[in-house]
């Protein structure tokens, strides 16, 4: 067993183990954190995949990002924790069920399929970083830019439907 297999084996029982306490907690800031753990987790396998500015830009904007604007979503917001306990063990066992059955096809479909060999990168290929700002800027520079302005409107149009709600209170 080498060291990369054991980080690899490793890092997807975190990851599968972060989603499956995302879904299974009934408090929202456990399931944040653990919705973290495993944002960070799936970086660490883009990292196994020599693709460190995704993993970067993972930790980044999930992990950081998307992580802290649900906690002051949650912390800003009202939410009743009264949970229904009617049907809790029959959906318990129906979504086990489908889970099971999905993971069967998942494993019945990898263990089937015939891998290549992974190809052999040359010893003077530009980093993965060079090649995505490369690509970016010369051939997407044009939806790149769209992007950017469609986000300053989105951003605008928050601020003014807020300013709009503090207004009427």
């Amino acid at each position: 067993m080498s060291g990369t297999f054991a980080a690899f084996f490793i890092l997807s029982l975190m990851t599968i183990g972060g989603a499956v306490f995302m879904i299974s907690f009934t408090r929202v800031v456990h399931m944040v954190v653990s919705l973290g753990v495993t944002f960070i987790s799936i970086a660490g396998l883009f990292i196994l995949l020599d693709a460190e500015f995704v993993a970067v830009s993972q930790i980044l904007v999930y992990s950081g990002a998307i992580s802290i604007l649900m906690l002051f979503g949650i912390m800003l917001t009202k939410h009743n924790a009264v949970e229904d306990e009617g049907s809790k063990g029959v959906n318990r066992f129906f979504a086990f069920l489908i889970v099971a059955v999905f993971f069967g096809l998942c494993f019945y479909g990898i263990q089937n399929t015939i891998w290549p060999e992974p190809a052999q990168t040359a010893p003077n290929a530009p980093s993965n970083v060079e090649q995505i700002g490369t690509e970016v800027f010369t051939k997407f520079v044009i939806p790149f830019e769209l992007l950017s302005v469609l986000l300053l409107v989105a951003l605008v149009g928050a601020i003014i439907m807020a300013k709009k709600e503090s207004d009427s209170e």
